[in-house]
């Protein structure tokens, strides 16, 4: 009986390669590190590097591609639990108060990447606005469940809210900025429910 994709577990040596390009290119960029480091942390020939990925530039895509699943998981977890609007919002800017108080939080892995490949044509480039789409439709899509009215700007001033707070956490008291974006991202949901319908 053949298996399906699904049954088939990604490589131990592919994973292992993508462990070792998402620890290094979130804590230290991404055109900083050469292939050969990644290979050599990883502990693969070069020959099975390039089995997997064809060059670098497939790497980091791999790479940005786990980091939004990570953060589709994350918020798919708030948005299906059934929870109003108000209350989903409230679930994923805590999400995102979570991982700017982790250890190790260097920044958005996806504003960083758009940093080192500001051609709007690059495929890296053009990963980052995909997630980041994906991202404004979904608050946009909440913000409209609570009041149609102006829910698009409404969702915009979120994603400013986090890109801002994502900013600020590598700079600044991590605990202070997460409780001034979760202030922030309560006033804007008050506000917002409380705008009148047109």
């Amino acid at each position: 009986m053949a298996r399906s994709e699904t049954d088939i577990r990604p490589s131990e040596a592919r994973q292992r390669l993508l462990d070792t390009a998402t620890r290094i290119f979130y804590g230290e960029g991404i055109h900083s590190v050469g292939v050969d480091r990644i290979i050599t942390e990883a502990k693969v020939t070069r020959a099975t590097f390039y089995r997997h990925f064809p060059g670098k530039e497939d790497l980091v895509l791999a790479y940005l591609h786990a980091a939004d699943q990570a953060i589709r998981r994350q918020v798919d977890t708030a948005v299906s639990a059934g929870l109003p609007a108000p209350d989903a919002l409230r679930a994923i800017a805590e999400s995102i108060a979570q991982s700017i108080r982790s250890a190790g939080f260097r920044g958005c892995a996806f504003l960083n990447a758009v940093a080192e490949y500001p051609d709007p044509d690059h495929p890296v480039h053009q990963a980052v606005l995909a997630h980041r789409q994906w991202f404004l439709d979904t608050i946009n899509t909440l913000m409209a469940s609570i009041q149609k009215t102006e829910a698009e700007p409404a969702a915009q001033h979120l994603v400013m809210l986090r890109d801002g707070a994502m900013a600020a956490g590598c700079l600044f008291d991590r605990v202070l900025i997460c409780e001034t974006f979760l202030r922030g991202v309560e006033g804007l949901i008050r506000t917002h429910a409380a705008r009148q319908p047109s």
